[in-house]
């Protein structure tokens, strides 16, 4: 499926590549929690896409902070969000900042359901007596029609988490899905084409709610993208260079930091 809108080049910065408790995982001493290589350390995972001159966020969960004074992000033009789940709402707090700098308020997309938990968990934010010191927002609801943010589009696609709705999103030539455990034909049509797509895949063995190693490799196979990254990896995936060295040569571990322009 090809989009109608025509993006410039698009820049992927993997904020965070990992699942909801991180790694190195707190108390644990397994080799990987325990690796010296800094491709083993993983913040929650969020993405950055840069495109048309545009900033924009996919997820801020907790080490959202941390996220953005690492890669010294001076702009922001929105938060889109994947779905609910605390690891990927609960840095919203920390887009203040972007508020006070910019003197601007911050537009976050998401659905309905997104919404709701996002009310649930700041209040404050949207409270008739606003705080003087809480974000300002500027909410967008989404569904799975195809939307613009600017001159930018993005095409959701929908995804299950077990039975948790959970929207990817294509922009351009690039796909993000994170947290799916299944999706269908239908929603597949929409990936078909991407030269890249990024694949959540949490641990080499069956999970109820998320895709494999085995399983996203598979997938990543029958949609045949040009190169695909592995994301929200757990430490039971294993070493970041050994994985590698086992992994389809255009299919690598995505980590903190990574680069990729489509």
């Amino acid at each position: 499926m090809k989009t109608k809108k025509k993006t410039d080049g698009i820049r992927v910065t993997f904020l965070g590549t990992g699942t909801s408790i991180g790694v190195p995982v707190i108390t644990c001493d397994c080799p990987v929690c325990m690796s010296e290589d800094p491709h083993d350390n993983r913040l929650r995972t969020s993405v950055m896409i840069e495109v048309n001159n545009r900033t924009f966020v996919i997820d801020c969960g907790p080490d959202f902070r941390i996220q953005m004074l690492r890669e010294r992000v001076m702009n922001l033009d929105a938060v889109i969000f994947t779905h609910e789940h605390r690891d990927h709402i609960a840095g919203l707090d920390d887009v203040r900042a972007f508020n006070y700098v910019l003197n601007k308020k911050i537009d976050i997309y998401g659905t309905k359901q997104v919404m709701e938990a996002i009310r649930i968990e700041f209040p404050y934010i949207f409270s008739d007596s606003r705080y003087f010191g809480a974000p300002q927002l500027t909410v967008h609801l989404i569904d799975q029609q195809p939307f613009q943010i600017k001159d930018v589009e993005f095409i959701p696609i929908r995804v299950l988490h077990e039975k948790l709705p959970v929207f990817g999103f294509r922009i351009g030539d690039f796909t993000y899905i994170t947290d799916a455990s299944s999706i269908s034909e239908e929603e597949k049509d929409k990936i078909r084409g991407s030269k890249v797509i990024v694949l959540n895949a949490l641990r080499n063995s069956k999970h109820v709610s998320h895709f494999s190693v085995g399983e996203a490799v598979e997938l990543l196979q029958e949609l045949k993208p040009e190169s695909a990254y592995l994301t929200h990896l757990s430490h039971f995936v294993g070493l970041h260079e050994e994985v590698n060295s086992r992994l389809p040569e255009n299919i690598r571990l995505a980590y903190d930091g990574l680069t990729v322009t489509v």
